[in-house]
Parts: structure tokens; sequence; C-alpha cells
């Protein structure tokens, strides 16, 4: 069954990897680079403290416990302890696989870059998704295409970065479940006790 799963995986990623060309080599290249996306990360920032005002020191401490929870649980929880390699470092893909720009470390299961991306889209839909509409469409369209492009330069297998997604989700339904109950206990108003 496995063995299955692992051929399929291996089929998906070269199908996917080998639509490469030299313009969206370059970018792909800075779809997965997290810092061209700054400008994004502080329209993201604005629109929060626009939303939750003076409230928003707190959902910007749970966005950073989010980051880093799932920072460790990718790598301690997945990479170090499956230690599947990534396809562009597996002897029997390499000289298959097109790379664009190195291979990154060893192991790639799950993919961080997937699970932080669907991490942070949940949160901040479930934040303040209400109040704009389009959100929904803007974070998860950004997730998918990271994930993509983690495929696209063959330094993750599509089970790597489907894997990702679902533990990101989680653990961002989990931080923003704390965040939430800590919201309403910090800020939830205060009755007196009845007089006696």
């Amino acid at each position: 069954m496995l063995e299955t799963l692992q051929q399929l995986d291996a089929a998906a990623l070269l199908a996917i990897n080998g639509w490469h060309n030299g313009f969206f080599d370059v970018v792909m290249v800075y779809v997965s680079a997290r810092f061209f996306w700054l400008p994004f990360y502080l329209l993201l920032l604005y629109l929060l403290i626009r939303v939750e005002k003076r409230r928003s020191w707190l959902a910007l401490i749970a966005i950073a416990v989010l980051i880093t929870l799932v920072d460790q649980v990718s790598v301690h929880a997945f990479k170090e302890v499956f230690q599947r390699l990534r396809p562009c470092h597996d002897p029997d893909l390499m000289l298959s696989v097109h790379t664009v720009e190195g291979c990154g470390g060893r192991y790639g299961f799950i993919s961080s870059h997937a699970s932080n991306s669907f991490a942070l889209a949940f949160f901040i839909v479930a934040a303040i998704g209400k109040r704009y509409a389009w959100l929904g469409w803007v974070m998860y369209g950004w997730a998918l295409l990271t994930i993509y492009s983690r495929v696209y330069l063959g330094v993750h297998y599509p089970g790597d970065v489907l894997a990702g997604a679902v533990v990101g989700t989680l653990l961002g339904i989990l931080v923003y479940w704390g965040y939430g109950e800590f919201y309403e206990r910090l800020y939830r108003p205060k009755t007196s006790a009845p007089d006696k």
C-alpha cells in the first residue's frame, strides 16, 4: 500500500515538475521566497489592526505562537521522525527532478511552507474574514500557490505539501480556539457581584 502511494506521489511530482520553463522557474522561485510576500504580510497586518483595533496585539501574539508551533511540529514531529527524503535528494529521482535553486534540507515530510501558509490562512480568515468577504479567496489562493511552487521546484512531493496543509490547518484551528478563549476571558464585560 505504502509503495503504491509512493509511486503515485512520485508520478504526480514528475508530472508537475515536468511542466517547467524559464519564465515559470523564475516566478516560482519568487512565489516560494517568504520575503517576497512582505508587502502582502504588511497588508494583512494593516487589516488585522484595522478590525481588531486595540485588541490586535493579542492576535499578533497568537500568530507568533502559531508560526513557532507549526515550525516546531513540522520539523520535530514529522521531518525528523519520518525522515522521508526530498525528491531532489532521493537517489531514485534526483536525476529526473528539475530543480531551480537548490534542494533545501534532507527531509521533506511534511512541508513547512505548506503547514505555515495554511495555518496562517485559516487564522486570518477566521479572525477577520467576516469583515472582508474576498479575504478567504486571497488567503487560500496564496496558500495553494505556495504549495504548488514547492512541488514545481522539485523540493517536495505532492504528499508532503498536502499533509503539511492538513497539519497547518489543524494547528491553525487549535491556536485560533485558544486565542478566542483567551480573548473572551480578557475582554468579556465584567459583571458586578449582586448585593447581599
